[in-house]
């Protein structure tokens, strides 16, 4: 099998590709499962293990930290092995890990297997954005489906989460979360197997190989999109990972006691529904504006939270998930749609690098910053409101300069000649 499509065909891209559009939005929510759980696993995983939060949070940065090194050193596998080959690998590898959880109980097993784990997402995380642009047909729709695409992410987070309490509400163990894993991982390779890829465009001019990889940190395009998305991610993270400690024990009205214990799952829910809503608004208004107006949203909802304690955070950090929706994969769309799609590979690694460096980071920080104050995880979410801060002034400066403007226009005209 190959990314060479065996047959000639006239059918648009989205009616021909159907399948591996299907297959790739499946490939994110499976992976959402595992990794936005990860809040709940700390929660349970801090009583059954006697950790602190900073030992706590090793069960994130160790599956971002991976993610981080697989973008930056396997991004290229994409461009140059094909989208399919790569994702196949990357799925198998996933699985094989996801499954190796039930082979022991120690906290040492656990970090290593979310360290594979995290390698493994790397590889066919890069393969499908980059495959994104191949069954698109304009940078706007290449948004927009990005923005579906994390729609699908959404739903994965949600349905995690909720799993896991769920089970463990039943004296049933967080690891069989993976275990589910591993099962669709197996159901996904033969999925891709017998599924036909579009073929992958290749450069003739240079090699690819991991030195272009690296060369992309030069370009402005890249880190500028990187570092927007970094602080994005910053803010995001600090939500799923640590709003059930800050919210642990409150104890208030009837609804808000509802809200702090399902914020993580509201926020998520908020999340998804707002990217799937994006696909219409990224139609009708300017994403520059939508990102600016989005972002002073997100920062309000962090700010209030920090300084006005856990009633209010839990009603306005699960309504930032509404604002903070169409973020991530609008400016990840932009950022990879300002290359050719030869190296589309490449881009979306050395995003997906500062993405996950920026996760791997911050929750640790979080919760250091938090023990050095008692453990009160209100003064890690004052850290995490910087970051909002940060991310405010960096949108607002997108929306008055664009300027991404001009390489976006020529790449309508070179890759997808409109």
């Amino acid at each position: 099998m190959t990314d060479v499509a065996q047959k000639s065909s006239t059918a648009p891209a989205k009616t021909r590709y159907f399948a591996v559009t299907a297959l790739t939005y499946a490939m994110f929510f499976m992976f959402a499962m595992t990794t936005d759980a990860v809040g709940e696993i700390i929660k349970i995983a801090k009583g059954d293990m006697n950790l602190s939060n900073t030992q706590a949070s090793a069960f994130h940065w160790a599956t971002m930290t991976a993610i981080a090194l697989s973008g930056i050193l396997f991004g290229f596998f994409a461009d140059k092995f094909g989208r399919k080959k790569t994702i196949i690998a990357g799925l198998a590898l996933y699985g094989l890990a996801s499954a190796a959880f039930f082979t022991g109980t120690t906290f040492q097993l656990y970090f290593t297997l979310l360290f594979v784990s995290g390698l493994a997402i790397g590889i066919f995380k890069t393969a499908a954005l980059a495959l994104i642009s191949d069954i698109t047909t304009s940078t706007e729709e290449h948004t927009r489906t990005m923005n579906a695409l994390e729609g699908f992410f959404g739903i994965g987070a949600i349905v995690g989460p909720l799993l896991v309490i769920s089970m463990h509400s039943r004296g049933i163990s967080w690891t069989y979360l993976y275990l589910i894993a591993a099962a669709l991982c197996l159901i996904m390779i033969i999925w891709a197997v017998f599924t036909e890829y579009p073929e992958t465009k290749k450069s003739t001019d240079e090699p690819i190989n991991l030195g272009k990889s690296f060369a992309l940190m030069g370009n402005k395009y890249a880190m500028g999109f990187s570092m927007a998305i970094a602080l994005y991610v910053a803010a995001e993270v600090s939500i799923f990972v640590w709003l059930p400690s800050y919210l642990d024990g409150y104890t208030g009205g009837q609804i808000a006691t509802w809200m702090a214990t399902y914020a993580v799952m509201v926020f998520f829910v908020f999340r998804a529904l707002g990217r799937f809503l994006g696909i219409w608004i990224l139609k009708h208004f300017s994403w520059t504006t939508v990102m600016m107006l989005f972002s002073g949203v997100i920062f309000i909802c962090f700010a209030a939270s920090a300084f006005f304690g856990q009633t209010v955070a839990a009603f306005l950090m699960p309504l930032s998930g509404l604002f903070m929706s169409m973020m991530y994969p609008t400016l990840n769309s932009k950022g990879i749609s300002c290359f050719p799609k030869t190296q589309h590979g490449a881009v979306a690694g050395l995003i997906l690098f500062f993405t996950a460096v920026s996760a791997a980071a911050i929750a640790p920080l979080m919760g250091f910053v938090a023990d050095s104050f008692g453990g009160d995880m209100r003064y890690g979410f004052i850290l995490a409101t910087i970051m909002a801060g940060l991310l405010f002034i960096g949108m607002i400066y997108n929306h008055l300069k664009d300027p991404a403007a001009t390489a976006l226009q020529q790449a309508n005209v070179t890759e997808y000649n409109l």
